[in-house]
């Protein structure tokens, strides 16, 4: 089966609750400023996967949850995801996001920055509707989290001493915190019990993980038209990955010397230079396996709760993870 079917098929369980969310974004997204609409139609409508709110339905599903607030949580979710989208391409100067230009390609920076502030403030307004102060406390810490994870990879880029655990420090900060708010939202608003609800948690976690550890392949071995942006965009803003760091723990002298000066001084040329030492060292068999444990660790945390269909969706959640293409 196709990947991307599988993506869809799963949509499929809870599809009522998905054209609900999609219904709430677009009467959130209202504004008597066109621009802010506009901008925020262009990015919530430009391709994405809908992963992150696609979890917050599963899980609550999954717990047991009959009510309506995780439609309204979902949508919460996606546009904190969002915001961080419009607020990461502006610091990345990225012009490419799902194939599309990017916001801040086409409107400039600043609208780009103020948009992904109105859906941070949306997102909080909506929340506020849920009137439940677990809920606030975990979006509150979750955004909080991810905007020092930001910082984290701001500071480590251009950086070849980054170690695997800085790195893994960020990558659990900026994305996978966002999967395991969007998982312990739904068991927390099931009202499961506490060991539940740390499961449900633990299962965002390293499902994020796992997530953003593909995606730091994928930029090294997907091609443009697939992922919709441009390949090697990490070795050119100098991100230290971790297939980089599998070299520059693990390299010889020669293959360390030249992740660092790529890392360091970008130039032409290094991304093919570096994909081949990707393949020679094992970095990107290494990263793979990595990534293969947190997969492994999120189906673990799973057996906390009943099975159900929505929770056999959730575990093959973690297969598409490992096996997608973009």
């Amino acid at each position: 089966m196709p990947k991307i079917m599988l993506l869809t098929n799963l949509k499929t369980i809870v599809q009522p609750d998905l054209n609900k969310v999609d219904e709430l974004i677009v009467s959130s997204l209202r504004s008597d400023i066109p621009l802010v609409e506009l901008i925020g139609q262009h990015i919530i409508r430009g391709g994405g996967k809908r992963l992150r709110p696609l979890l917050t339905l599963l899980i609550a599903r999954a717990c047991g949850y009959t009510g309506q607030h995780h439609v309204t949580m979902a949508t919460v979710i996606e546009f904190i995801h969002t915001a961080t989208l419009l607020h990461d391409d502006v610091v990345d100067k990225s012009t490419l996001r799902r194939g599309n230009q990017t916001a801040n390609n086409v409107w400039g920076n600043e609208a780009a920055v103020l948009v992904g502030d109105f859906l941070y403030s949306r997102a909080f307004q909506l929340m506020v509707r849920v009137n439940d102060l677990r809920v606030l406390e975990i979006i509150a810490d979750a955004t909080n989290t991810i905007a020092q994870g930001e910082v984290l990879q701001l500071l480590n880029q251009h950086h070849p001493e980054t170690t695997e655990q800085d790195y893994l420090h960020v990558i659990r900060s900026k994305t996978a915190k966002l999967f395991e708010a969007a998982t312990e939202i739904g068991a927390v608003l099931a009202n499961s019990p506490s060991h539940v609800k740390t499961a449900m948690a633990q299962y965002g976690l390293h499902l994020g993980t796992a997530y953003q550890l593909i995606d730091d392949l994928l930029d090294y071995q997907a091609s443009h038209t697939v992922i919709g942006k441009d390949q090697g965009q990490d070795l050119d803003e100098g991100k230290p990955t971790m297939p980089l760091l599998y070299i520059l723990t693990h390299g010889n002298a020669e293959q360390k010397q030249i992740i660092t000066a790529a890392l360091t001084k970008p130039q032409a040329g290094d991304l093919k230079r570096v994909q081949n030492l990707l393949q020679e060292t094992g970095a990107y068999e290494y990263t793979l396996r990595f990534a293969k444990r947190e997969a492994l660790l999120a189906q673990q945390a799973l057996c906390d709760v009943a099975d159900s269909e929505y929770k056999e969706a959730a575990l093959e959640l973690t297969e598409y993870v490992i096996e997608r293409d973009h």
